[in-house]
């Protein structure tokens, strides 16, 4: 009687390259997913589109006559660049407020439970808000055109500018990522985003030239990133010196992906 001995042969585990790539196509279906939960929730598109639309129409009539321009020029050309930049941030609301709701139901413990990569909650959510961003901008942009603005620099020199104010808003999507994971209630979250975005857009050169603003605020609004990002897309479409704002827009923009991108995964994992 002869005894057959069962030779057990350890799983081969993927390589890298099949890793990624296995990575990159949850990181896709976990986009597509947030893009269908936006388009099938009206609140998202009211909040993404008609409040930025909203508020170029309030200060283009009723304080675009009140605001004069340094050098003259027109209040709405000086207006759009600024509104787009606060339009990317304040995208960033949605990342929060979504990863905290899923969060506080369990979706993303049952998506981390499914054989999937664990990178792909974040990084899907982070693609499909980016991607939501882009369409707002888009938006704001014909709606820009529809009251007055004009590109003065170019067809390339516009397009840098839509992607520096998209690049810009992924990076403050990058700390509301972080917020809304480390914090986990939806309410909280709104209100932490209300406490510190609306001042740093607001406090910038944004909306209006920082010589109108009291000596005590200028030294702040000459020196925060808003500024920076909004001068450099305002010398993209209008004309004007570049390279220093750009510079420093960059730096501002590694920074807070150096600094926040760790957080939110640190958050992520910890999350639950």
């Amino acid at each position: 009687m002869t005894t057959t001995t069962a030779v057990l042969t350890p799983p081969v585990e993927p390589g890298k390259l099949t890793q990624a790539r296995w990575a990159v196509s949850d990181t896709l279906t976990i986009t597509r997913r947030n893009l269908l939960v936006w388009m099938r929730v009206p609140a998202y598109l009211v909040f993404t589109v008609i409040q930025p639309v909203m508020f170029v129409l309030l200060f283009r009539y009723v304080f675009g006559g009140a605001i004069s321009i340094p050098g003259g020029g027109s209040y709405v050309n000086f207006l759009m660049p600024g509104i787009i930049a606060q339009t990317a941030a304040f995208a960033s609301f949605g990342t929060a407020i979504a990863l905290a709701q899923e969060l506080k139901k369990g979706v993303i413990d049952r998506l981390r439970s499914m054989p999937m990569a664990r990178s792909a909650v974040l990084t899907g959510r982070l693609v499909a808000d980016t991607g939501r961003m882009l369409f707002t901008i888009l938006i704001i942009v014909g709606v820009g055109y529809a009251v007055g603005f004009r590109f003065m620099n170019g067809v390339g020199n516009a397009i840098w500018m839509i992607v520096l104010a998209t690049v810009f808003g992924m990076s403050i999507c990058l700390i509301s990522a972080f917020t809304g994971l480390a914090i986990g209630d939806e309410e909280s979250v709104q209100a932490f985003g209300l406490i510190w975005l609306f001042p740093l857009t607001f406090l910038s050169s944004a909306f209006v030239p920082i010589e109108k603003m009291p000596g005590w605020l200028q030294a702040f609004a000459n020196n925060q990133p808003v500024t920076y990002v909004v001068n450099t897309m305002r010398a993209l479409a209008l004309g004007g010196p570049i390279q220093a704002d750009l510079l420093k827009s960059l730096a501002w923009i590694a920074g807070i992906l150096i600094v926040f991108g760790p957080l939110a995964v640190r958050a992520y994992k910890r999350a639950g």
